[in-house]
């Protein structure tokens, strides 16, 4: 496990500095890097496992562990991994002259959560239509929300530019100010690759000590894969804090959130039953109120402190303490 972990950084690393200058070569803002480029990227490989459970599983518990992953990857980030970079805030404070103040856009934040909680408020609501039709007409909403928020995304900041420092790319010293595009596109994706490589690995031993410890499959599902595959790659937003750059690394989670909470659970709604029972519908109703509690400091005061990312660290540990007392089964 610490094998993988230090191969995951290394990825992580490689990745960051990539993406950022993708990012620049395609004249995106630092928003748009952060919630779409950095966060999809990341979160692509691991929506393979609710989509592998639900197309490929045996019946009604293959559906179980499709939901139980859909709904453990926003849970997840909204809680422990915002908490993980509230920490990295704090450890890395010189390097934000404003601190406890963030070096963050409030409005990229702020519109990647408000997309959130609107849109898997409605993915969970749609659990309690009998009618299917209906379902098929909310996951189609899902989706077209989901090309909304792209949109805005890409058309709203400022391009990422010289004021922006990027290190010269990994795979491109020759070229320190302006590296070429071909190379910029294979580092990213040999990056990735090396992530996910290395999170298969966490995953596997992941997995075999939850059997140890004979853990249930619901509990695998909802907060042990997403942990194992998922946490391991926002590892990037922690390389962003320590550099400073809060609006790539907040971005990196929350791009993430928007995207696992309309186009997955719209994969969920329209090829299961999507009835949620009292754990799933804790598990999101926890994960929309650490989002919240975000949200509603960047509305009423414009700015972010590590603090209020600190919540979702005991958010989490409250529903994990539920889980072990027996509360939620």
């Amino acid at each position: 496990m610490i094998v993988s972990l230090g191969i995951i950084l290394l990825g992580a690393e490689i990745f960051t500095n990539g993406v950022e200058w993708l990012g620049k070569k395609l004249r995106l803002s630092e928003g748009a890097v952060g919630s779409i480029l950095a966060a999809v990227g990341t979160a692509l490989p691991e929506t393979m496992i609710p989509v592998i459970a639900i197309l490929f599983g045996e019946g009604e518990a293959g559906h179980d562990i499709g939901i139980g992953a859909i709904l453990g990857a926003p849970f997840m980030l909204s809680t422990l991994a915002f908490f993980i970079t509230g920490v990295a805030v704090i450890i890395f404070k010189k390097q934000h002259h404003n601190y406890p103040n963030l070096n963050v856009d409030p409005q990229v934040i702020k519109r990647d959560l408000g997309f959130f909680i609107l849109v898997y408020t409605i993915a969970i609501l749609a659990a309690f239509f009998s009618v299917h039709t209906y379902k098929i007409m909310i996951a189609l909403g899902l989706v077209i929300a989901y090309g909304i928020y792209v949109f805005f995304t890409l058309v709203n900041g400022q391009t990422l530019g010289e004021e922006h420092h990027i290190n010269p790319l990994f795979f491109d010293r020759k070229n320190i100010h302006n590296p070429r595009l071909n190379r910029v596109i294979l580092q990213t994706l040999f990056a990735l690759a090396v992530i996910i490589a290395g999170a298969k690995i966490f995953v596997n031993d992941i997995e075999q000590l939850s059997v140890l410890l004979g853990i249930p499959s619901f509990v695998l599902a909802l907060i042990i894969a997403p942990i194992a595959t998922e946490l391991p790659e926002k590892f990037n937003s922690i390389i962003w804090v320590s550099k400073g750059k809060d609006t790539l690394a907040l971005g990196n989670i929350t791009g993430a959130m928007v995207f696992q909470s309309s186009l997955i659970p719209a994969l969920g709604i329209a090829l299961t039953p999507w009835m949620l029972d009292f754990k799933a519908i804790i598990s999101a109703v926890l994960a929309l109120l650490s989002a919240t509690i975000i949200y509603l400091q960047l509305l009423l005061r414009n700015r972010m402190t590590p603090f209020a990312l600190l919540f979702g660290g005991a958010i989490y540990g409250i529903f994990v303490l539920l889980v072990i007392i027996g509360v939620i089964r």
